[in-house]
């Protein structure tokens, strides 16, 4: 009984943290800036961890997959040069994109369920780039629904500009203190997981300031 009531109270205060959104870190890499024209090349997802005790977040659970470019994408090659990725490369292991997406939404609405969440929000850096790209792989690919708020996001860039006065996820991973390799970067794995750690920070850090959850006597500021 000491159990469920503990896993209740938990996933209660986890929908309300973020008015029942439930974040889920993405990082995508692609072939362009265009999310209609431009080829998707990888994403990875992380979703979050919540401990009622100490109102903290923590990285969960991540999943990744290099995606086939779909059937008349456009691929720039200045943009495979800054990634480094090989579309032709057989040992990519790559599948087709609407494999990614489902496999990603089936964990994604597991872990919405369990935390009391109705509706996922993307949490990236410069959020509105991939979330373009996620929209228009779903459309592409006839999907039902997208767990994903179709419009609204959190922005690390921005957070992390308020936070920490660093817009630049490497400037900013390195300012809170969260060990970053350049060598590693622009690889959607490792960059979902530095940017839930950096989103983890941000949280956890406004949380210990007093920040969350309001106090009900809480005068605003003039």
């Amino acid at each position: 009984m000491t159990e469920i009531s503990a896993n209740s109270n938990n996933n209660q205060l986890f929908s309300e943290r973020f008015r029942g959104y439930f974040p889920v870190v993405i990082d995508v890499e692609t072939a362009g800036f265009n999310a209609q024209t431009d080829a998707l090349l990888e994403i990875a997802a992380t979703t979050l961890a919540f401990d009622s005790e100490t109102g903290l977040f923590s990285l969960d659970e991540t999943i990744h997959f290099n995606i086939e470019p779909f059937e008349g994408a456009n691929l720039e090659k200045a943009a495979l040069e800054f990634t480094g990725i090989d579309p032709t490369n057989p040992l990519r292991g790559a599948v087709d994109e609407k494999v990614a997406l489902s496999a990603i939404y089936k964990l994604i609405r597991k872990k919405m369920k369990t935390a009391g969440c109705q509706r996922a929000i993307m949490v990236a850096h410069n959020a509105s780039f991939d979330l373009s790209f996620v929209n228009a792989a779903n459309e592409r690919c006839a999907l039902k629904r997208s767990p994903f708020h179709p419009f609204v996001s959190f922005d690390t860039t921005t957070l992390s500009g308020l936070a920490l006065g660093q817009t630049v996820l490497a400037k900013a991973c390195m300012a809170a203190n969260i060990p970053f390799d350049n060598r590693e970067a622009h690889s959607a794995l490792y960059d979902t997981e530095k940017t839930a750690e950096l989103f983890c920070y941000i949280a956890n850090k406004w949380q210990q300031l007093g920040g969350w959850p309001i106090a009900e006597d809480a005068k605003p500021i003039d």
